[in-house]
């Protein structure tokens, strides 16, 4: 499981951040009227911002650790849960206006919860 799953962590990474590049563009150029919200450009960008640091994340969790821990593994299928329920909610809510209730919070908390993950892995594991 641990050496096909750091293959599986960079390639979400490189495709989360493919498509972070491509929202940037996206909300550095759309019309202000193609949103679905007043402040839909600004929660795009906020996803954006998000979804680039957590690819980044996966890449450094993918090229770093040849054997992760279980801790590690748990932490970084959390980044990538965390990447889809957050910032997938707030591009629907950029977008549509349509606010999906607690998705964008609880990915966010699966994120945050992936980070401690990631820092417990590292005190306990060299």
């Amino acid at each position: 499981m641990t050496g096909g799953i750091t293959r599986w962590w960079r390639s979400a990474g490189a495709f989360a951040g493919a498509v972070a590049v491509a929202m940037g563009a996206v909300a550095a150029h759309l019309p202000d009227d193609r949103f679905g919200l007043p402040e839909g450009r600004r929660i795009l960008q906020s996803a954006v911002q998000m979804q680039m640091w957590h690819a980044l994340a996966l890449l450094a969790l993918g090229l770093g650790l040849s054997r992760p821990s279980r801790l590690a593994a748990l932490a970084g299928c959390g980044f990538i849960a965390g990447i889809l329920l957050f910032c997938g909610a707030l591009y629907i809510t950029a977008f549509l206006g349509h606010h999906l209730g607690s998705v964008a919070p609880t990915g966010g908390s699966i994120l945050i919860a992936s980070w401690c993950l990631l820092g417990f892995s590292f005190l306990c594991h060299e």
